[in-house]
């Protein structure tokens, strides 16, 4: 019976909490003045005016280096707690499973970087090889050369 009070209190919590949340949202909803104007929707630049729209051509390497060096990153925060607590487990005679343990998660990273080398995302220039069809095309025709290759796959 204790621990079921002691779950109630937990929601009860986090009850509280999202009505906090829920009640505030609301109310600034209400209350805030809300006078739109074509020159407030404009696009913010930094106090520039806007020459182009926002959507542009992004190159996805960019987003590929920066993810996979944010997973090779963040496993440093992964590995620190158990190197510190490493001579701990070892007294205590768990030292060979630590030690599996982390040589596990490192195997997997080491896969990973595997994967992504071989895959070629490491490589800042590509070599791409041009579709002869979508060079002759128009644009019209090129979707539908893209349209007939997706449904030959």
């Amino acid at each position: 019976m204790d621990m079921i009070f002691n779950f109630a209190n937990v929601l009860v919590f986090i009850l509280v909490g999202a009505g906090f949340v829920g009640v505030s949202l609301l109310l600034s909803r209400l209350l805030r003045p809300s006078f739109p104007t074509p020159e407030k929707e404009l696009i913010y630049e930094c106090g520039e005016i806007p020459v182009q729209g926002a959507w542009i051509n992004y190159n996805l390497r960019y987003y590929l280096v920066a993810i996979t060096f944010v997973i090779f990153s963040v496993e440093i925060a992964f590995v620190y707690p158990v190197a510190v607590t490493f001579r701990d487990a070892v007294a205590k005679g768990e030292g060979w499973l630590t030690l599996v343990e982390i040589l596990i998660f490192a195997l997997i990273l080491f896969v990973g970087l595997l994967y992504v080398w071989v895959k070629g995302d490491l490589k800042w220039f590509k070599n791409v090889v041009p579709d002869e069809r979508l060079s002759k095309a128009t644009p019209e025709t090129a979707t539908l050369i893209r349209g007939r290759a997706n449904e030959a796959q």
